[in-house]
């Protein structure tokens, strides 16, 4: 059975988007297609898989991992998902996206790449530890609907390649963490790097830039409403912790192939 897909990025971190409006195409999606799907050599290849399903009151984005795992939330992929819904379904700005999370809405300022989305309320669960090979950093957990845990490092080299995931305590992640580590590059200037659960490291992670940006203006006891900038190795993105307690990210969101498959 052939199949229509498209795909999409936001700061590099890459999608493969399953149009499946009625759920007549792909039902319950099979953890094996998800992977077949993102694999990047026998696959399209992708960081984990959109999956577009009509509801009464709006559309439900079905997130999978790229190990066919789900996840609640993906902040580069809710606009990537946003992006389809608008050039592909004429759906106008701001456009609600239900989520395992709940309803994000995401808007357009101009005509260019960016959307703004909001991410919601963050949770700050305290401090934690990460580790790599033989090196161990303090870190502070945040929820962003999936859990973070963020570890400020002297140099992002230090984590190593991050080939195998870092460890964590299973008692305070039960399902697993995205761990983000991160250096200062100026006032309200950070760089990080990546590893989530189910995917490996990648190239971006909105939820994970969201919840650096909670640490770092709790560590810098910044006034809400600063705006901070986050580099990561796809691109930079903009978060902003409102006076409201609600999390706003800005970044690109592009559509960027369509085709189909049998994979």
């Amino acid at each position: 059975m052939s199949y229509p897909f498209l795909k999409g990025h936001g700061t590099e971190n890459d999608f493969v988007v399953l149009p499946d409006p009625d759920e007549s195409v792909h039902g319950d999606l099979d953890p094996d297609r998800v992977r077949a799907l993102c694999d990047r050599r026998a696959g399209i290849g992708a960081d984990g898989v959109l999956r577009a399903v009509r509801r009464d009151d709006g559309w439900f984005m079905d997130y999978r991992n790229a190990d066919g795992s789900i996840s609640e939330m993906c902040g580069n992929g809710v606009r990537v998902f946003a992006r389809y819904l608008h050039e592909r379904h004429g759906e106008d700005f701001p456009v609600r996206v239900q989520t395992r999370d709940g309803v994000k809405v995401v808007s357009r300022d101009g005509a260019g790449t960016d959307l703004t989305v909001d991410m919601g309320r963050p949770s700050v669960r305290g401090a934690t530890e990460v580790s790599v090979g033989h090196l161990t950093w303090p870190a502070r957990s945040v929820s962003m609907g999936n859990p973070h845990a963020v570890a400020f490092v002297d140099d992002l080299a230090d984590a190593g390649p991050l080939l195998e995931a870092p460890g964590h305590d299973p008692a305070v992640y039960p399902d697993g963490v995205n761990v983000e580590f991160v250096v200062r590059r100026g006032a309200h200037h950070v760089a990080m790097r990546v590893h989530e659960r189910g995917a490996g490291e990648t190239r971006s992670c909105g939820t994970g830039a969201c919840a650096v940006a909670v640490a770092t203006a709790l560590a810098d006891d910044a006034p809400r409403g600063t705006s901070y900038r986050v580099d990561v190795p796809g691109g930079t993105l903009r978060v902003v912790w409102t006076v409201d307690d609600r999390v706003l990210m800005t970044g690109p969101a592009e559509l960027v192939a369509e085709g189909t498959t049998d994979l």
